[in-house]
């Protein structure tokens, strides 16, 4: 096991970081506002990498940024859009091909509807992407 590095110095990228995870931390109920801005002030007067890590040492500062608020709302953000241009996708598809039955009809060829097979499978895509995200088995986030 190596020695933690005592001498490495920390930078604003580091120090802001750090205020980051403590701000996450004050916000989920790990510190009060008297030890949030103690530390703060620590982080920004920090010199070097372990007197930050020691700042933070005693939270849990993996599940600080799981279950960060603004995470998970850019997650369900993201299954919105997705779904969205799913869905769009699938809209201008199906008129495409409603378009090419259509032109094929007025031109002499047969009326069979061969787009209600496209249409439908496809449909059946679009339907299972909105359930799973909705369920919140895409990413988790979406549960309400």
């Amino acid at each position: 096991m190596t020695a933690p590095d005592t001498t490495t110095r920390a930078g604003d990228r580091e120090r802001e970081k750090t205020a980051t995870d403590l701000g996450l931390a004050l916000s989920q109920g790990y510190l009060d506002m008297a030890d949030y801005e103690r530390r703060v002030q620590s982080a920004f007067a920090a010199g070097t990498r372990e007197e930050l890590r020691l700042l933070t040492a005693d939270l849990p500062v993996a599940h600080l940024r799981r279950n960060d608020p603004r995470r998970r709302e850019a997650q369900a953000r993201a299954v919105r859009r997705g779904i969205a241009m799913h869905l769009a996708a699938y809209v201008a598809g199906s008129l495409l091909m409603l378009g090419i039955w259509l032109a094929v009809g007025l031109g002499g060829g047969g009326w069979y509807f061969w787009p209600v097979w496209p249409i439908m499978g496809w449909g059946i895509g679009v339907a299972s992407h909105t359930l799973s995200a909705r369920s919140g088995s895409a990413c988790g986030t979406m549960r309400r």
